[in-house]
């Protein structure tokens, strides 16, 4: 589409973002870049940490050059938030009292979900009891602000769904199609670079909490390159890790996204999924 378009291809996945994990992540090939131009890729050191409003502003700036230019823009990739706060904006929440924050993020999960119960019983409902992260973020938001992450998402700002014409198109291939592909392309990074890709990153001995550090993969490599188990333990591991990242995927672009985008369920043809955008895709 971007080579007969003249478009540009923007990256809306997570991973890609970063330079350290161009095999890892899947980043595009040097054959690819010359098809088309890309954006947005391996743009961030992987000591960075980028939130789904960070992406969101580099993307808002990128699309709009784009569009300057007089070319189409094509946001790719599987990072469901990020697409969301791009579009509909985001919740202004307030920076969360340091206080507040050392507070909750020291107690047990358990502790937390019991106070969360009782404050914003709503977002305590919805999420996993084991899900410590969100948890903790839910509960800071009320104890610091007041209001809990509902009443804030309920007045998001910023977005640009509203402001431009989108085409949007989600592939949703037959899963065992799709986990086949995952358990094929995990066993080829293996081959292509992806240990030692690993290996630089603990190197440089980053923060574990680091979006770049708990990336796909990363896990399970670091664990073979640290003698804890052998690399066919490390293979089946990471396909797994890879399965269970698309089957959440999947779960999210079938049900989040309105229902009137159009959604591609045969085994991926990109001429057929195209057709569904009509003639000016």
């Amino acid at each position: 589409m971007a080579e007969t378009t003249g478009g540009v291809i923007v990256n809306a996945d997570s991973a890609q973002l970063y330079r350290d994990l161009n095999v890892l992540s899947a980043a595009p090939t040097a054959e690819d870049l010359k098809r088309a131009e890309h954006r947005l890729y391996g743009v961030l050191d992987g000591v960075a940490a980028c939130s789904a409003a960070d992406w969101a502003v580099m993307a808002g700036r990128e699309i709009g050059e784009v569009h300057a230019q007089g070319r189409l823009p094509i946001l790719v990739g599987g990072t469901g938030m990020y697409l969301r706060t791009l579009l509909e904006g985001i919740a202004p929440i307030p920076p969360i009292d340091p206080g507040v924050r050392r507070e909750v993020r020291a107690a047990e999960v358990g502790v937390n979900r019991a106070r969360l119960i009782e404050l914003d019983p709503e977002a305590a409902a919805r999420l996993k009891p084991a899900d410590s992260l969100r948890i903790a973020r839910a509960l800071e938001v009320v104890l610091s602000t007041g209001k809990t992450l509902g009443d804030w998402h309920a007045h998001r700002q910023g977005g640009i769904g509203d402001a431009m014409m989108l085409r949007p198109l989600v592939l949703l291939p037959p899963r065992d199609w799709l986990y086949a592909r995952c358990d094929d392309r995990f066993a080829q990074m293996m081959e292509r670079g992806a240990i030692e890709e690993v290996a630089a990153l603990l190197k440089r001995k980053l923060d574990p909490k680091l979006p770049v550090m708990r990336a796909i993969g990363v896990r399970e490599i670091a664990a073979y390159l640290n003698g804890e188990i052998d690399r066919a333990a490390a293979i089946a591991l990471g396909s797994q890790a890879t399965r269970n990242y698309a089957k959440r995927q999947y779960t999210w672009f079938a049900h989040q996204p309105p229902p009137e985008w159009p959604r591609f369920t045969d085994p991926l043809d990109i001429g057929a999924a195209l057709e569904l955008l009509g003639p000016s895709a």
